[in-house]
């Protein structure tokens, strides 16, 4: 039972339609999408592993051995730091341009570098891993430079999601039809 009313990314009496509020601050960035399901989960099987080994530390401390009670709890601050970077993972966008989030760069584009925004079939990455099967994948043309892919209906948000994918790139679409310089 979907409770809307309880999510972060909407208003109180928001409509189920993803149109921009007139109070929403065009100036910070946001995700043009919710995080996907399996992102989510594994985010927390890892902050629950990271939990178990923050267990193991205190446990550790306890019986006195301390250089593993500080491993155990550096394992675990690694632990939390992976899960919460893989949920900022993604596209986002701002008045200020368009940035690609990975697990461990950022990729930021200015509208004005921009030559275009447009969805291509090609082979992409099943969920990150190396195989790659045929899908779709949404580019960002910079003046200078290859292609950045920003989404792919094959990653972590969009596995099973077709029309989530469509909803996204359309919606990055129209923020680069808005504020690149013609």
């Amino acid at each position: 039972m979907p409770l809307p009313f309880l999510t972060a990314d909407r208003a109180f009496d928001a409509t189920t339609e993803d149109v921009a509020l007139p109070f929403d601050d065009h100036d910070h960035w946001r995700r043009p999408y919710r995080p996907g399901p399996w992102r989510v989960a594994a985010a927390a099987l890892l902050l629950l592993l990271a939990s178990f080994v923050l267990l193991a530390a205190v446990i550790t401390a306890a019986a006195g051995a301390m250089p593993g009670a500080v491993f155990c709890l550096g394992l675990a601050l690694v632990g939390i730091a992976v899960a919460l970077r893989m949920l900022r993972m993604g596209a986002w966008v701002s008045r200020h341009g368009v940035r690609r989030v990975s697990l461990l760069t950022t990729t930021t584009v200015p509208w004005n570098q921009v030559t275009a925004v447009r969805t291509v079939q090609q082979p992409v990455r099943w969920l990150g891993m190396p195989r790659t099967v045929q899908g779709q994948a949404l580019l960002l043309v910079r003046r200078r430079g290859e292609p950045l892919p920003l989404l792919t209906d094959h990653n972590a948000d969009f596995l099973s999601r077709a029309v989530a994918f469509d909803r996204s790139a359309d919606a990055v679409e129209a923020w680069n039809d808005e504020y690149r310089p013609a």
